[in-house]
């Protein structure tokens, strides 16, 4: 059966497509509008209304024909086919219409969206731009600077946004995209309007110091990638020529961004968190619908608010009833901020407050809970408390979950007489807003427990990815590694500060000592504590970090860490002390300074990164490459466009990276150690990539 088929209906005809599960424009829906519009044109009806079957309008491009080379009936020319015809073409749009699903409707004569239609360009997300007239033909509809905004931003548009900005014509209320098509074309019809083509609209102008503005403000957001300054200078340079030639200048430009390293990067990362949510086993999840969490801290609200968003009953267990209200009270601001911003109605809000949440302090309250997760204070003997009274409580068959940042989950599920049922469930702060969980499976955790994990995860719209037990699982263990590099280049003569721009200019949002300050650095002190007894003596300690500790300075929490944040910087200023405060630290432990540029350390510390990934690798911790790339850009800030640690260490070479690390290794062997997985991929010519093509 055709994916797309033409279907005559007296005066309306409709082009109906139904290519399950997301209606994608592959070769065959391509083709199959093409026909259509041919079809359309021999038939007797006036108008036709083009729509999908199933949950969305078209959705975009066909991933499976992601890097390949493109298949004839191209897409820009099956638009222009649906824009050239004689005849209305009505697009009743439903869903997600993102990319070319976007652009086939722009190539309509008349857009009408059901309600909750979301629609978008987000192809600058995946290091491209619009290829099939979309940086010409938005702008013909909504004007340049509206145009440049969601063209350049990539994000997505709700119907509402969508009607004011006038990419649609109309919003429904009908239950389905056929009926409100086909009343959008009885209009048409009763109004005798012809085809309206976006093509023949006159380019809008733009003035030289508003375009100076938008450059600007999108060099400033762009953040150092390449896809979204492309498609606004290729959006500007098309508006000053005839449309034709326009169409030819943005394919040529889209082509282009097809054989840049930043795509490439983009489109890894579009597949690593595909990959991470593919589950490690063969098993049915659990019931799940009835959650207890312990702890009402921010991290213990984040989930019950990610718990309730994803339409679960949530029983939050707090110390006592005052800490159980206040808990209460912080997750009510939090869904009346996300009823204040749009994502939540104020009916579903009262809902999942009044109804669907309760907090107390009472564990029995737990008795018929099916899934409870532990986001207590991060101590080993507190969290295994907590499991020996949920052992007493819980029903059998309920999973009980830990939210660890380190600690060894299979400790935790030894007190208790079900080690079966306990698995790691690493969120990460504002767990409501963050989209990584890293699923630690215990050694005697069942499959459909961890199964039960990842169907979690979906429910939440996180990206789930396995992880084995270490200290800090994979992405704080790198973490660590990499945040000691960074210590050991201030011990040694860098300052903080210059580290922190040398990384953000790698395209890190923050630096590693912005980022300490923002997390409290009485964290990474009281990790150190605890490590402090079993520390190997060639370990190098970062005192400075000591001492601002103890001398109160906590990061943002206290006002002052390694920065100063006041109404005069509320992000952050420089402290001018702290250079001197390392300065001190170096003469007491005898060191000599010396000078370091930014690019030795921008080296020295994503080698410790991919080295220690490559260790986790090794060990078995991580399950493939791309999973650790998933961990490092959801939760770790590591730059998208460069798609990774992992593909970034393949596109750098393994052969540099190991060539730097026996460099270094000359005056640190301990720290320096090289990973023999990193060293053997490096000898045979391999990559990362390998090891994730072996694995799929």
């Amino acid at each position: 059966m055709s994916v797309v088929r033409y279907e005559p209906a007296g005066e309306i005809g409709y082009i109906v497509v139904n290519s399950p599960p997301v209606n994608a424009l592959s070769v065959a829906v391509r083709q199959g509008l093409l026909d259509a519009i041919g079809t359309f044109a021999a038939d007797d009806a006036r108008v036709a209304v083009l729509y999908c079957e199933g949950r969305t309008f078209i959705a975009g491009a066909d991933i499976s024909e992601f890097g390949k080379a493109p298949v004839p009936p191209f897409l820009p020319d099956v638009i222009a086919a649906i824009e050239a015809s004689t005849k209305p073409v009505i697009a009743a749009l439903h869903g997600t219409v993102l990319g070319g699903g976007l652009e086939v409707a722009l190539g309509a004569h008349g857009r009408i969206g059901l309600n909750g239609t979301r629609v978008g360009l987000p192809e600058v997300t995946l290091g491209l731009m619009p290829g099939a007239g979309g940086t010409q033909r938005l702008p013909r509809a909504i004007g340049i600077e509206k145009a440049a905004e969601v063209i350049t931003s990539g994000r997505q548009i709700g119907a509402a946004e969508a009607l004011d900005l006038g990419i649609l014509d109309a919003l429904s209320d009908a239950a389905d995209a056929r009926t409100a098509g086909t009343a959008e074309a009885q209009r048409w019809l009763a109004e005798g309007r012809a085809p309206r083509r976006l093509s023949e609209v006159p380019a809008p102008g733009i003035t030289d110091d508003a375009l100076a503005a938008l450059r600007a403000k999108v060099d400033r957001t762009a953040r150092g990638q390449v896809a979204p300054l492309r498609a606004l200078d290729t959006m500007i340079e098309g508006l000053s020529m005839p449309f034709p030639a326009a169409m030819q200048h943005e394919r040529s430009a889209f082509l282009a961004l097809m054989q840049t390293p930043e795509r490439a990067a983009l489109i890894h990362a579009f597949f690593a968190e595909r990959a991470a949510a593919q589950m490690p086993v063969n098993a049915r999840p659990r019931q799940f619908q009835r959650v207890g969490i312990i702890g009402g801290g921010t991290m213990g609200q984040g989930i019950a608010a990610a718990a309730l968003n994803a339409g679960l009953d949530v029983t939050l267990i707090e110390r006592d009833q005052a800490a159980a209200d206040k808990a209460l009270a912080g997750i009510a601001r939090m869904q009346d901020e996300a009823v204040k911003r749009g994502k939540l109605s104020q009916v579903d809000r009262d809902a999942m407050v009044h109804d669907r949440f309760r907090a107390g302090s009472d564990y029995a309250a737990l008795s018929e809970s099916d899934l409870v997760i532990e986001a207590v204070f991060e101590n080993m003997d507190v969290k295994q408390e907590v499991f020996r009274q949920l052992d007493q409580v819980c029903r059998p068959g309920a999973v009980l979950a830990t939210n660890t940042s380190y600690l060894d989950v299979d400790q935790i599920a030894g007190v208790t007489g079900r080690p079966q049922d306990v698995i790691g469930l690493h969120f990460f702060s504002p767990a409501n807003v963050m989209r990584l969980l890293e699923i630690v499976i215990a050694e005697a955790t069942a499959p459909d427990v961890v199964a039960t994990a990842f169907a979690l995860a979906k429910a939440m719209g996180k990206i789930a990815v396995p992880s084995g037990i270490c200290d800090g699982f994979i992405g704080n263990r790198m973490l660590l590694a990499y945040r000691t590099a960074a210590d050991h280049l201030v011990l040694d003569g860098a300052s903080p500060f210059q580290v922190d721009r040398a990384v953000t200019g790698l395209g890190f949002p923050m630096g590693p000592y912005q980022v300490g300050d923002l997390a409290g650095l009485d964290i990474g002190y009281a990790t150190r504590q605890r490590k402090a007894a079993t520390r190997d003596p060639r370990e190098r300690v970062p005192v400075f970090a000591d001492r601002l500790v103890e001398a109160g300075r906590l990061g943002r929490k206290s006002g002052q860490g390694y920065y100063i944040y006041d109404a005069e910087s509320p992000k952050g200023r420089p402290a001018p002390d702290v250079d001197d405060l390392v300065a001190q630290v170096r003469s007491d432990l005898g060191l000599t300074p010396r000078s370091f540029d930014d690019e030795e350390i921008r080296d020295r510390y994503m080698a410790a990164m991919v080295n220690e990934a490559a260790k986790i690798l090794d060990e078995g911790i991580a399950a493939k490459p791309s999973d650790i790339d998933a961990v490092l850009l959801h939760g770790y800030g590591f730059p998208r466009h460069k798609g990774g640690p992992m593909h970034w260490a393949d596109t750098v070479g393994l052969d540099r990276i190991v060539a730097n690390i026996l460099s270094y290794a000359a005056d640190d062997p301990y720290f320096w150690a090289l990973s023999p997985l990193l060293e053997k991929l490096a000898s045979e010519g391999r990559r990362f990539a390998d090891l994730n093509a072996k694995s799929s």
